[in-house]
């Protein structure tokens, strides 16, 4: 005999006054959202997103800042990248951002390691050596390339009373054009001060356990820095490199500070231009040389040039720890 089929509970139905309730507080969950991102698009929009644009437009143009713009295509960018007679010291200014970068970002990287490293062995007053090591990022750019203009001279700065302290002749370091960078890479590594608490930060995310583990199995210093601690700041060291990069490409206060003098319309940036770098060089077209459309066109060359270093860097450095 079939047991009986027990019949199925109505469903209960939400009343139609909670089911509206429900309904407004959604729409007003929506629209506080939306009012509470429309500061931040609107930043977007007004600040980033036009004068993109705008630079993009005018990039091919002929704009010079106080006539009308006149439509030329792509013609800035032809003529900056293969007319060495219109834009003479175009390449000049790539090449000596690139000297720069690959002198300036290892020794920064070292420059702020060591710091990190020094500081995390203190036990006492770490915190007021971490601030006397951070001043210098702190300080006015106009400031910094004051007082390195005079470390740097060549009859009474103390960077040369320093080397004569070991028989090393003085240089003249802002004047010589083989010196210019690496003096300008040092400046860079004097103001490592963001990287070095980067750095001091994942030296604090290391376990102390995995040290512990080195030291019982017998390893000294210099190995547990190559074989636990070093490889244990992969990560912070991959997002530096790319920061550190994309900060050198785009070098320009301290070189427009110290290599910027005279007002005339000659090119500026030390000795054979030796300290030219492409903002700097970007920075002259757009307000000495009346040629705004190609400064926009140098920027965005530079864009895509940053963006292709930045793909590479993801795809051949390792980011994992170790």
């Amino acid at each position: 005999m079939a047991s009986p089929v027990p019949a199925a509970r109505p469903t209960a139905t939400p009343e139609p006054g909670r089911r509206r309730r429900r309904l407004g507080l959604g729409r007003r969950d929506h629209v506080i959202g939306w009012l509470l991102i429309t500061p931040a698009m609107a930043y977007f929009v007004v600040f980033l997103l036009y004068p993109a644009l705008s630079a993009f437009y005018y990039s091919l143009t002929d704009w010079n800042l106080r006539s009308a713009a006149n439509w030329v295509g792509p013609a800035n960018y032809a003529d900056l990248l293969f007319d060495d007679v219109k834009y003479p010291h175009f390449w000049k200014s790539v090449q000596v951002t690139l000297q720069y970068t690959l002198i300036a970002v290892p020794l920064t990287l070292g420059s702020a390691l060591a710091q990190a490293l020094l500081i995390n062995a203190i036990r006492r007053g770490s915190n007021l050596f971490r601030l006397l090591l951070f001043l210098p990022v702190v300080t006015a750019e106009a400031a910094v390339g004051a007082i390195w203009r005079w470390l740097y001279d060549p009859r009474y700065g103390l960077v040369n009373g320093f080397l004569g302290l070991f028989g090393v002749p003085g240089q003249n370091w802002l004047n010589t054009p083989d010196l210019v960078i690496p003096a300008l890479a040092f400046i860079a590594a004097w103001q490592c001060g963001i990287s070095m608490i980067i750095y001091l930060a994942g030296l604090k995310g290391i376990p102390d356990s995995i040290r512990e583990a080195a030291t019982i199995d017998g390893a000294g210093p210099v190995q547990r820095f190559r074989k636990v601690v070093f490889p244990m700041l992969r990560p912070t060291t991959f997002y530096l490199l790319v920061t550190g990069v994309i900060a050198a490409l785009q070098v320009f206060g301290l070189v427009y500070v110290i290599f910027s003098g005279g007002g005339g319309k000659s090119v500026t940036g030390g000795p054979e231009q030796s300290g030219l770098t492409y903002v700097l060089h970007l920075y002259l077209f757009a307000f000495r040389y009346d040629a705004m459309g190609a400064a926009c066109a140098m920027s965005f060359i530079l864009f895509l040039f940053i963006m292709i270093i930045t793909a590479l860097q993801f795809k051949f450095v390792k980011q994992e720890a170790s």
